[in-house]
């Protein structure tokens, strides 16, 4: 029985490890949650999986949530309580969905507690990926993706050695734009935003998989899982989402992972790995699918791409300013203060702000640092709405 905790237990990832774990009742038990303001949602898990601790954002949620469950179940709240479900000593495995920065520290704890971390938030390894990779080694603690793409790839890459490795190629929908007049970018409302063609997510990943930064900080994220520069990681643009990754080897032989668009498949890979056994949801029908189609990344259709291959080369601070100026640039977006296209532009305006001051990030703190730095920066910039 491996017993795990989850961060982020009430949003569209954390219920999709739960729907895993209801499959596989006598392999996977829940150890511990960490959720933000949901409490009653977190009520209702909390009676059906019996936790032993789990923790909300603030004291207030905890007081509130402390007169809805049993009192044998331990509450803790805020950045601290997450590290605590993150490191707890009886999980085996954390699943790592806190969107954003705040996300860091809790993996950080759960790698040097020595835990296997299944990571299905790109911030992580984007903003601190040196101090994740090298944490998990000093304390035998364990990465593996739970992002559908990097998923695709470690699968991928077990046909073959970290040598023989020519490309990983990383699959995208392309978003609600693909074929979208450019001329027309700056209409573009946050309803259109929003209504993904193929998977159903939050806002804030919606909003990037529009502006396809989703896939640049994916790039990002893929160096520091398997080792390969930023010129050995392409995009492909797939808009059926059918073939979730592939690996191109140097003989010539590409090996993709296809399976349908649905969480839960990644979730139970990195929590039974290196195990496969027999799973209860959706297969695929390739009769019924017939065709797939791949096209090349359209670098003024989606700049933002650009960004993070930049980013990538350049290491450093860079991947973290890059992140936190678009989580900043997407929430202004959200709210009505900025047009679609003016996202991007201010990712790139703090970008060259950063170019002259470029820092190792060592430490969780430093990553934290720049973080601050560049939402504050983006906050700062004025960019007019167009009516």
């Amino acid at each position: 029985m491996r017993r795990i905790s989850i961060l982020g237990s009430t949003g569209s990832v954390g219920r999709s490890t739960l729907a895993v774990v209801d499959a596989f009742p006598d392999e996977l038990s829940v150890a511990g949650l960490a959720a933000g303001g949901n409490v009653e949602l977190l009520a209702e898990q909390v009676h059906r999986y019996q936790p032993e601790l789990v923790s909300v954002r603030t004291r207030e949620d905890a007081t509130r949530l402390r007169g809805m469950i049993p009192a044998k179940t331990e509450i803790v709240c805020g950045a601290d309580g997450a590290c605590d479900v993150a490191s707890l000593a009886s999980a085996d495995a954390v699943i790592a969905a806190i969107v954003g920065a705040a996300g860091i520290p809790p993996v950080h704890a759960a790698l040097r507690a020595g835990k296997r971390v299944g990571i299905a938030n790109k911030e992580v390894l984007v903003a601190a990926g040196d101090v994740m990779t090298r944490t998990a080694h000093e304390h035998g603690g364990e990465i593996l993706p739970v992002d559908s793409e990097h998923n695709a790839v470690h699968q991928a890459l077990r046909c073959g050695t970290h040598p023989e490795v020519e490309r990983i190629i990383l699959t995208a929908s392309g978003g609600p734009f693909l074929r979208r007049e450019l001329s027309t970018f700056d209409d573009i409302t946050i309803d259109a935003a929003l209504a993904h063609p193929t998977w159903k997510m939050g806002n804030k990943i919606s909003i990037d998989s529009a502006t396809m930064m989703n896939k640049g900080l994916e790039v990002i994220e893929a160096h520091h899982l398997f080792g390969q520069p930023a010129e050995k990681i392409d995009i492909l643009i797939h808009p059926q989402s059918i073939v979730h990754s592939m690996v191109e080897f140097v003989d010539g032989s590409i090996i993709a992972q296809l399976s349908t668009t649905d969480m839960k498949f990644p979730v139970q890979y990195a929590l039974l790995y290196p195990e496969r056994v027999p799973a209860p949801f959706g297969r695929l029908d390739l009769a019924k699918i017939r065709t797939l189609d791949f096209l090349p990344v359209d670098p003024e259709r989606f700049p933002a791409v650009g960004l993070a291959y930049q980013a990538c080369r350049t290491g450093g601070s860079m991947p973290a300013v890059l992140n936190a100026a678009n989580e900043i640039a997407v929430e202004r977006f959200l709210a009505g203060e900025l047009p679609f296209t003016a996202i991007v532009d201010i990712v790139r305006r703090v970008l060259d702000r950063h170019a002259g001051s470029v820092a190792a990030i060592g430490t969780v703190d430093d990553a934290l640092h720049w973080d601050r730095w560049a939402r504050n920066e983006a906050r700062g910039i004025d960019v007019a709405v167009r009516r």
